[in-house]
């Protein structure tokens, strides 16, 4: 299974990051490419509550994957998972106290791939997803930081 993480500190405690991880509505705020949700079932970002979510992937400017917020524990954790006819994902968000900062961890996992996606994500997501992943921990410290100090 392929997977990866990224982990940033932030300046910030916990209950500053939280909002800008557990709301997935503000996770394009903090994506360096276009990404949108909408709510199919359920409470927004509520354990059981599942999505849509409309983003880019390569050759895919318009990717629509379908999930579910299978975690939700304010301040530590947030879990969901989601899937596409290419395959299933795993994101984990955890966060982790560390003096007047937080370590932030994202971790993707690519649980399952079918077809073509299950022969090319092990070459892909090293060199594209990987680099994402850092660019969008980067957002998310920018973002928090620069509303934390206003």
């Amino acid at each position: 299974m392929t997977s990866g993480e990224v982990t940033v500190t932030i300046d910030a405690p916990p209950d500053r990051i939280w909002p800008w991880v557990a709301d997935l509505g503000k996770h394009g705020a903090w994506s360096p490419k276009p990404y949108s949700v909408e709510w199919i079932e359920g409470e927004p970002n509520a354990v059981g509550s599942r999505y849509r979510s409309l983003g880019e992937i390569p050759n895919d400017k318009n990717h629509i994957n379908e999930g579910e917020i299978v975690e939700n524990h304010p301040n530590d954790r947030f879990v969901l998972h989601a899937h596409d006819k290419e395959g299933d994902y795993a994101n984990t968000f955890t966060l982790k106290p560390a003096g007047s900062s937080t370590e932030v961890t994202i971790r993707l996992e690519f649980v399952k791939m079918r077809g073509m996606a299950a022969l090319m994500v092990p070459f892909i997501f090293p060199l594209v997803g990987k680099k994402d992943m850092r660019a969008r921990m980067a957002m998310l410290k920018q973002k928090v930081e620069a509303a934390s100090s206003g």
